[in-house]
């Protein structure tokens, strides 16, 4: 199994190399990861992309060139660690919980790919973090350390509060994009937490879409409803950037 997963991620890596953009190495501490960067220009305001459960893949890579193409700059961060790009659903949750159970690293991983994005020259001052699924869980945890971020945005995440977390020092501003049939609840207690932090946010529920309506070429995929998210996400950096 190990040899079928460092087999595809050789092809993914491959794959990465030869758009665009480049695919970079970088390290946390002693853990080596497998990231991508889309660079615009030193200036140019930057997008910080949270893959979903199954790694750092073409997806991330797709949207970062749609990000591009808008004039941001955009690194994605590969959180599980150069590869580590599980295909089975067991697989994928065991990565998952790697990290949803050990919040400490989880932060660590994340900023340390803000870290190197800033080394690379990418605009860290005036950035949004955003990300889908897993990623989503990912996006609030980093608002929830703090990171002065001008932005946060998740597509249909994980929302739920980890015990002893709160909301008291998030900054930036806030676009909550979910489904109707994800459930309620975490959705009612995010927008609590984030009202009781006095931040600005939008919390946009989409009806008729499955979890995971983003993703392309899916069983779940929903082409209106991911036409409209990606449009409040773009004028969402458009109000949380500013010009390009």
């Amino acid at each position: 199994m190990k040899m079928m997963i460092v087999g595809l991620i050789m092809l993914s890596v491959t794959a990465l190399s030869i758009r665009a953009g480049e695919a970079v190495t970088y390290s946390v501490g002693d853990q080596t990861f497998e990231g991508y960067m889309e660079k615009v220009s030193d200036l140019a305001p930057m997008v910080l992309i949270f893959h979903d459960w199954d790694g750092l893949t073409d997806y991330e890579v797709k949207r970062a060139g749609m990000l591009k193409d808008l004039g941001y700059s955009v690194f994605c961060a590969d959180l599980y660690g150069a590869g580590v790009r599980p295909t089975e659903v067991a697989d994928r949750k065991k990565c998952m919980t790697i990290l949803t159970s050990d919040r400490a690293k989880m932060r660590a991983y994340m900023k340390g790919a803000l870290e190197f994005a800033k080394k690379q020259g990418l605009n860290t001052k005036n950035c949004v973090a955003m990300g889908y699924c897993f990623g989503g869980t990912a996006v609030l945890e980093l608002a929830r350390s703090g990171e002065a971020l001008n932005g946060f945005a998740t597509f249909h995440g994980g929302l739920g509060l980890p015990e002893g977390q709160d909301y008291s020092k998030v900054t930036g501003e806030y676009l909550i994009m979910h489904s109707i049939t994800d459930g309620m609840a975490p959705f009612s207690q995010l927008a609590e937490g984030l009202e009781k932090a006095e931040v600005g946010a939008q919390l946009i529920c989409y009806a008729g879409a499955p979890h995971g309506w983003t993703v392309f070429d899916s069983k779940r995929y929903a082409e209106k409803q991911d036409a409209e998210s990606w449009k409040h996400f773009t004028r969402f950096l458009e109000d949380t950037l500013g010009g390009k």
